[in-house]
């Protein structure tokens, strides 16, 4: 069985900057589920959980996990 997914430790400005989607996410709400999966990840949340808090398959989550370790902040793209 693989490892389970995992956001890595975000810097102060990722932080910062995932935040402010979140609270500000009123336009774009496909960034602002993006950043809630990331900062839930990062603080420990399973996949599973985060799955479920924000309705969406737990591949989904794992593709956006791995998508921000690789490239970093969350993107408009996908």
């Amino acid at each position: 069985m693989a490892e389970p997914v995992r956001a890595r430790r975000l810097s102060d400005h990722e932080g910062q900057t995932l935040q402010r989607l979140v609270r500000r996410g009123k336009h774009d709400s496909v960034r602002v589920r993006r950043a809630l999966i990331v900062m839930a990840s990062a603080s420990g949340t399973p996949v599973t959980a985060i799955a479920q808090l924000v309705a969406a398959d737990e591949d989904t989550v794992r593709d956006v996990i791995h998508a921000f370790n690789e490239r970093g902040p969350v993107r408009a793209g996908p």
